[in-house]
């Protein structure tokens, strides 16, 4: 009996130390917490939508669609937060601007055409280009010229959305192709949010760059001792660099989720503190802000419970202004559980009530 509980107590140990046991406990929080509350929140109906196509609605569904955006933007936030030690805090500006970009390619200076003046993929492949350079500016600045992350950011989250607008004039330009809108709708035929899609694409994407690439190794490695790093022969000027890169591109293709769900943009509103989600997604995911050994499906895991939040706290009649107040207390408890004193006095607690291995004679 003392071996099996002895067992136990082992087993609890390692749960509760490994990185996906908050997000484990925070999905069944959200889960009896919306079940008491409302065990409707859990049923998936199918119907028409304007188009007279079938789709599938209710809660389950619109957290999978936009957290799936979010969890694009989770991939990209991990790496540079892994490399640097530092956030991005201008992802929702760089998403209005590659946005912005991408609208100007598609109706070519004119707010109301009539037809699209570029395909798609060539607006799409500009987008990407803008959020490319976007993320090059703030990864010069960080691994160049050694600013912190935050302050760095601080300039395209201060001045991305005016420059935005700028692009297309301030205006607001309209895509009149209804298949633009597929892309952050729904596919004809196809009941489920065509963005579950693009954020699996993208995941496999990454997991075959993590995979075949030493990206991963050197991202961690530049995060816990730049300076050793350096040694071993990694450039982590060209690591931070690049991790900020693809963030950009994350951004490019969270750009043509957003844009496209209402074929135009409104450079203020749009991806409005979407940075604040995806870091949440980070730290939830148990990865430290502070840099080094990270997780990244911990962290796209994370983006889908941020979502899940999200959309509990509508259903209980909480308003948008304040969705950031409720945010930050879970960022504060997440900071504190997540800091090491507080972990090993956690593991400390937990080998004292274990049970004690007996001697043997």
């Amino acid at each position: 009996m003392s071996k099996r509980k002895s067992n136990v107590s082992g087993m609890l140990r390692r749960f509760v130390g490994n990185q996906l046991f908050i997000p484990f406990i925070a999905i069944v929080i959200l889960a009896v917490v919306n079940l008491v509350h409302d065990p409707s929140f859990f049923v998936v109906t199918s119907g028409l939508n304007n188009a007279g196509n079938p789709v599938f609605s209710g809660s389950l569904i619109t957290i999978l669609d936009y957290g799936s955006e979010l969890a694009i933007l989770a991939i990209g936030m991990t790496l540079v937060t892994a490399a640097s030690g530092g956030q991005d805090i201008s992802v929702g500006a760089t998403i209005a601007v590659a946005g912005s970009a991408m609208l100007r390619v598609l109706c070519g200076g004119n707010a109301r055409p009539e037809t699209i003046q570029a395909p798609i993929i060539v607006a799409f492949l500009v987008a990407c280009l803008v959020g490319m350079l976007c993320g090059a500016f703030n990864g010069a600045l960080v691994a160049i010229f050694k600013i912190q992350p935050m302050i760095a950011t601080l300039i395209l989250f201060t001045a991305g959305r005016s420059i935005a607008a700028w692009i297309n004039n301030n205006e607001l330009p309209i895509v009149p192709d209804p298949k633009f809108a597929y892309f952050g709708g729904f596919i004809p035929g196809i009941p489920i949010p065509t963005t579950v899609f693009i954020a699996f694409a993208c995941i496999i994407i990454i997991a075959l760059v993590l995979k075949f690439t030493n990206l991963g190794l050197y991202t961690q490695s530049v995060g816990i001792n730049e300076s050793s790093s350096r040694l071993n022969g990694i450039n982590p000027t060209f690591i931070k660099f690049l991790a900020f890169v693809i963030l950009g591109l994350c951004v490019a293709v969270a750009a043509l989720l957003k844009v496209s769900r209402l074929s135009t943009i409104n450079y203020s509103v749009i991806a409005k503190d979407i940075e604040m989600d995806a870091i949440l997604a980070v730290a939830l995911g148990g990865n430290a802000l502070s840099g080094g050994k990270f997780n990244i499906w911990a962290s796209i895991l994370g983006a889908y419970i941020i979502q899940f939040l999200t959309t509990t706290l509508y259903k209980f009649n909480v308003s948008s202004d304040a969705l950031a107040a409720y945010k930050a207390v879970v960022v504060i408890i997440l900071v504190v559980f997540s800091a090491p004193v507080v972990r090993e006095n956690i593991s400390r607690l937990s080998k004292r009530f274990s049970p004690a291995k007996k001697e043997v004679a």
